[in-house]
């Protein structure tokens, strides 16, 4: 890697680091998500809520994570009262779960319900109809008010963060209303806050059409009075928190939803796979496959010049061999000392001498044998050795 591919490189890995810790330190965006959920700090969370419930209840306050019918269905039988809070925007109840809400309070429990909307069959039961207030696109601000002139102190103005709904009918018998709302500025109120006796056994719904007045938000902006007289109108008895019909109930389906959903899992989680990818980039370059051996060709052409030799020899051609030989010799004599072979003549022989180490008279003798040899059509092994033995000495001191 070069030097400019490096700068670029640490360059790149900078911007990237930069980034990262602009991510992780930047501010975090006020989430206004409905809620209700105990576990949540955010603005429409019920944590306050939840972690104050212990004034109120008689024992520890119990949480419910599954559906009603589930949950009262496995509870174990008590004499013991209870009261059931389920704090939601929106509340679906199966035809189920209303029955054994029923059973619950037929037993002498209480159920406080607080929800912009209630269908079905507890609604129905309960001869009870809840409507929205649509009059505007912007929510007006409402007086939230007791019936009860003794807790006018705790009436309170919701001025944002609302919307408007109001009950219209409700069971007269068995009724009591509580707590009415109004538009700011307009004398009509609807309730809002209602007690309807269910059973023999003391039992009784409280409905509520504000969730929102039992939110972190308004809690912590002045309005705690006002929730802490609505819960005064229920009996002291142990609490069970419902948490599974939450708008903002978590649902982990996943093990990587899981470790998204936490923001130091998550990171942890970038962080690794980052690393792995720069690992594999880095790792392939640097590390280079294995090269194979390459065994080194072997020279065969000494055994096979041996080879044709000995074919020559065992059929005595030796005519053929000296031809070879001869060949053989004036080809090392072009190629070392570049001489023109094709007349060895006086002259030839005179240059031979010269390049080679040997004299004049060596030189002549070979070259006459040679000649000699090359006027004759036949040969005997005699001849064959004398030449080999000429070409030895001669081209010893050239080796």
């Amino acid at each position: 890697m070069d030097k400019r591919s490096k700068i670029a490189l640490y360059v790149i890995s900078a911007v990237i680091l930069l980034m990262m810790i602009a991510e992780v330190t930047k501010p975090k965006p006020l989430n206004w998500r409905d809620s209700y959920s105990a576990a949540d700090k955010i603005p429409l969370g019920c944590y306050v809520l939840f972690n104050e419930l212990k004034t109120f209840s008689d024992g520890d306050v119990l949480e419910n994570t599954e559906s009603i019918f589930l949950y009262l269905n496995n509870k174990e039988i008590s004499d013991k009262k209870q009261s059931l809070f389920i704090i939601n925007g929106y509340v679906g109840l199966t035809e189920q779960d209303a029955d054994a809400l029923m059973d619950f309070v037929d037993d002498g429990n209480s159920v406080f319900l607080s929800s912009k909307t209630l269908y079905g069959n507890l609604a129905d039961t309960l001869n009870l109809n809840i409507k929205m207030d649509y009059s505007g696109l912007l929510k007006e601000p409402a007086n939230n008010e007791f019936t009860s002139p003794s807790q006018e102190e705790s009436n309170r103005l919701f001025e944002d963060v609302i919307e408007n709904a109001y009950i219209t009918s409700v069971d007269t018998l068995n009724t009591t209303i509580l707590g009415t709302m109004s538009i700011e500025d307009e004398d009509e109120s609807h309730p809002n806050f209602i007690k309807t006796k269910f059973g023999e056994n003391g039992g009784a719904f409280y409905i509520h059409t504000n969730p929102y007045a039992f939110t972190n938000y308004h809690i912590l902006n002045g309005n705690e009075d006002y929730t802490a007289t609505v819960l005064s109108y229920l009996p002291k008895q142990q609490i069970i928190w419902d948490n599974y019909y939450k708008s903002g109930r978590k649902i982990i389906t996943s093990p990587l939803r899981y470790i998204l959903a936490s923001p130091a899992l998550k990171w942890a989680f970038y962080i690794s796979m980052f690393s792995l990818i720069l690992f594999v980039i880095f790792k392939g370059k640097r590390t280079q496959r294995i090269i194979p051996v390459v065994e080194k060709l072997e020279n065969t052409t000494v055994e096979f010049t041996q080879t044709i030799g000995e074919l020559y020899y065992q059929h005595g051609d030796f005519t053929n061999i000296i031809s070879k030989k001869i060949q053989y010799f004036l080809e090392f004599v072009r190629t070392k000392y570049f001489l023109d072979t094709n007349n060895l003549n006086a002259s030839f022989i005179e240059k031979l001498a010269l390049k080679s180490a040997n004299t004049k008279e060596d030189s002549k003798a070979i070259v006459d044998y040679l000649l000699y040899l090359k006027s004759k059509t036949f040969h005997t092994e005699t001849e064959l050795v004398e030449l080999n033995k000429k070409i030895e000495t001669f081209t010893k001191n050239n080796f």
